[in-house]
């Protein structure tokens, strides 16, 4: 899937009407198609045209190359052809995130064991990505202690990317205001929100936060899951996290204070 500003950069390269429909006789086309061809199907000049193709390439929506139309062979130099590129593009807001969904259930169907039902299955391999996510986060941290404060603030940053909208309550809180899996949540929330919390919960495992849980909270309008620490934990965390940014890959932070000082 392609990044937010990729997708947000093609949406607005089609919005322009001429733009657009030269895009999508070139979808039609089967084939690549010459800056003239182009431009003759919406009605405009080539140098016009020339105009629109390069804003529909520099988007990522048009791949291009130099071939002779038909594959004949003829002096000089071959014109610049068009075609669509492999970008997928999908923009939704409030951010959703049904292919991640669409993954583990499918995982689940292809590694389901005996005696494990469908659900059973989506919940384990769920909890299997989350973790390696978390494994790859805390795999780029700086210092061997993650204190409870600084997990949350590196879940917060992880999530933020994954259309979660975390929001830091307390500091020791975050409450998810997004559910990237909706409406299919509403539609199935036992199924759905079963996966979302063990997907969560594994990821907390892979950061290695034992002091943060994953709790399942429905609320109406929200995730149905919360990332905190459990009330009477000890969430004192020291100076080493105090000092320490959250999610600080290796390399990152103020250089060392130079030698006397």
């Amino acid at each position: 899937m392609t990044s937010d500003s990729t997708s947000l950069a093609a949406v607005a390269a089609l919005s322009d009407d001429l733009r657009r429909s030269m895009y999508e006789f070139i979808r039609r086309a089967g084939r690549a198609v010459t800056r003239d061809e182009a431009a003759q199907s919406v009605g405009i000049s080539r140098k016009l045209a020339a105009f629109h193709l390069d804003k529909l390439v520099d988007a990522g929506l048009l791949a291009t190359r130099y071939e002779q139309p038909g594959g004949l062979r003829r002096v000089g130099r071959a014109p610049k052809v068009y075609e669509p590129s492999d970008l997928d593009v999908q923009v939704s807001i409030p951010q959703r995130e049904p292919v991640l969904l669409a993954d583990i259930l499918l995982d689940a169907v292809l590694a389901e064991t005996p005696g494990e039902s469908a659900g059973q299955a989506a919940r384990r391999l769920a909890r299997e990505r989350g973790h390696d996510l978390g494994h790859t986060e805390r795999g780029g941290l700086r210092g061997a202690r993650l204190g409870p404060e600084r997990a949350l603030t590196c879940a917060q940053q992880v999530l933020e990317r994954h259309g979660f909208e975390p929001s830091r309550d307390t500091p020791t809180l975050v409450r998810l205001r997004n559910c990237p899996f909706h409406p299919l949540a509403a539609k199935a929330p036992e199924l759905v929100c079963g996966i979302n919390h063990a997907f969560l919960a594994g990821f907390l495992d892979g950061l290695d936060a034992p002091a943060v849980q994953a709790t399942l909270i429905p609320r109406p309008g929200h995730c149905c899951v919360e990332l905190g620490v459990p009330q009477g934990t000890d969430s004192a965390s020291g100076g080493a996290e105090a000092d320490a940014p959250a999610c600080a890959k290796d390399g990152d932070g103020p250089p060392p204070a130079p030698p006397g000082s």
